[in-house]
């Protein structure tokens, strides 16, 4: 029975699976987290999807303990820049269509075509994005609370689907989360070790036995997790669990990142993630309550990282003189086994893909979740590791298959590398699948068919977006009567005005919510 649990490495995934574990199991099983004073974390501002809020409630924190000590907020979408051409934009938001006569209104935007913009049509998330809007009252409520059912004003009919799809997740600065969640934990019983792990010793049998430390000696464990980023010192090196590269489908394998300091009550902050498409790659941008986090996910085979650093330079403008630049060399894809014999890799020794979707915190999540629920007895319940290796597996490879779509499905196709990514080889499935969106938008019954954190929803916000991929409206809708689905578009634009004139923006709701002063947050 597994009774104690040795993490090596900290940062997010570290301490994300530490807290969980002991929220989870108590006193039930021990604890112990060793990371080195010398290794800094990858994170340089992460966002986020908006399941992570269940990790916060699990641990029973509430936004206003966290997220001010995190420089944290909300993120209703992510805003897609310069990927049909130069100058548009749109957005996929944490908003499912609405459903008029039993269809999507995505399928009765393709066939009415209120306006080009299938966002702003079928989503108020877009425009609260576009004020840079607070998705909460001052007085804490959500805006979704401003649409209470039953109510005679048209504008405030409830939403359908609203009530299950979550309206937002969160930006924060990754560092400032983990050092929140190491003091959160230690005060929980984790027992927390800061020294230089020097080896990995196995067993007679190939267990890990205890990892050998610089300061402490032998740390001892039934179970080990592997937290150590790309390195993957125990699942991978250790135990020698080969990596699968996504790389022939996926080729952005490098990143360099800036901290922009700014004045976040002058600029505001816009609630939504924005990714800008660049010639080898794209720029993230993600707005904290101190600073921007922005960086260039590029491929290197398209682009120096000398030339990538200019280009991000340049984006930023003056404001990134004298700033030092993070130059990150990414491993994309995952590990043929996340969990080998006494051993379970989460984080980035487990897998990744490109941060374009903000997948990074959702796999880290996913499989600590996962390796609660299958926990083992012993050291040799097969069938739970394989069970857990199949979830984590499929999650790793859906999402690859999502981004995928994104660099495909693009319209623009300006130089070489945008040229490429249409003529790349797809995974196995998608291009299948790509045939029957052309004529369809994409249902429960034609997209990856295991979970993945995507719905059928975003597939079609990206293809409607995007603009790469035509798609063809339902010709059933030319036999049904429009006027409900008219009449949903124009109450959708109604409640995106109502609210965009009602809600605070995201600066003045986050500097009330800590009592701060108007520009207490500036840099």
């Amino acid at each position: 029975m597994i009774s104690s649990v040795v993490i090596v490495g900290g940062g997010t995934a570290g301490w994300m699976t530490a807290t969980y574990l002991k929220a989870a199991l108590g006193d039930r099983i021990e604890v112990t987290l060793v990371e080195s004073k010398n290794v800094s974390t990858i994170g340089v501002g992460e966002a986020t999807f908006s399941t992570v809020r269940h990790f916060f409630q699990f641990l029973g924190l509430a936004e206003h303990e966290w997220m001010p000590q995190c420089h944290a907020s909300y993120k209703l979408a992510i805003r897609f820049e310069d990927w049909r051409a130069k100058g548009h934009y749109f957005y996929h938001p944490f908003e499912r269509p609405r459903v008029v006569e039993g269809y999507s209104l995505a399928d009765w935007w393709l066939h009415l075509r209120p306006s080009d913009r299938f966002d702003h049509d079928a989503s108020v998330l877009a425009a609260l994005c576009d004020a840079k809007s607070s998705p909460r009252h001052l007085d804490g409520t959500m805006f979704e609370q401003d649409f209470a059912a039953g109510q005679a004003d048209p504008r405030r009919a409830a939403p359908p689907g609203q009530a299950t799809q979550f309206p937002y997740a969160y930006h924060f600065d990754a560092t400032l989360l983990a050092r929140f969640l190491a003091e959160f934990g230690a005060k929980r019983g984790v027992r927390h070790v800061r020294d230089d792990v020097l080896d990995v010793r196995l067993d007679e049998d190939g267990n890990i036995r205890d990892v050998l430390t610089k300061e402490n000696g032998e740390l001892a464990g039934d179970l080990f997790v592997d937290c150590t980023g790309f390195r993957g010192l125990l699942l991978n090196q250790a135990l020698g669990v080969p990596f699968v590269s996504y790389q022939d489908t996926l080729p952005n394998d490098s990143a360099v990142a800036l901290r922009v300091p700014v004045d976040v009550a002058a600029r505001g902050m816009r609630p939504c993630t924005t990714a800008t498409a660049q010639d080898a790659g794209w720029i993230w941008t993600i707005p904290l309550l101190d600073r921007l986090g922005t960086g260039y996910v590029y491929a290197s085979d398209y682009c120096s990282p000398e030339e990538a650093e200019r280009t991000l330079r340049e984006f930023v403008g003056p404001a990134a003189e004298d700033l030092t630049a993070n130059h990150i060399r990414m491993r994309i894809g995952r590990s043929a086994q996340s969990w080998a014999r006494n051993c379970v890799a989460i984080g980035l020794s487990s897998g990744f893909v490109e941060p374009l979707e903000s997948t990074g915190i959702f796999f880290i999540q996913n499989g600590i979740e996962q390796l609660v629920r299958h926990l083992p007895g012993g050291r040799d319940d097969e069938r739970l590791r394989d069970a857990y290796n199949r979830q984590v597996g499929r999650v790793m490879d859906g999402v690859r298959e999502f981004l995928v779509l994104h660099y495909y499905a693009a319209a623009r196709n300006d130089n070489q590398y945008w040229r490429d990514a249409k003529s790349r080889p797809l995974p196995d499935g998608l291009a299948e699948r790509i045939e029957q969106w052309r004529t369809r938008l994409p249902d429960q019954d034609s997209v990856y068919p295991y979970f993945h954190g995507f719905e059928p929803y975003s597939y079609s916000a990206m293809l409607l977006g995007l603009g790469g991929l035509p798609t063809r409206s339902l010709p059933v809708l030319s036999k049904l009567d429009e006027t409900a689905a008219v009449r949903e578009f124009q109450l959708v634009r109604r409640q995106a005005e109502s609210l965009t004139d009602r809600m605070p923006s995201q600066y003045a709701y986050l500097a009330h919510q800590h009592a701060a002063t108007p520009g207490r947050f500036a840099s």
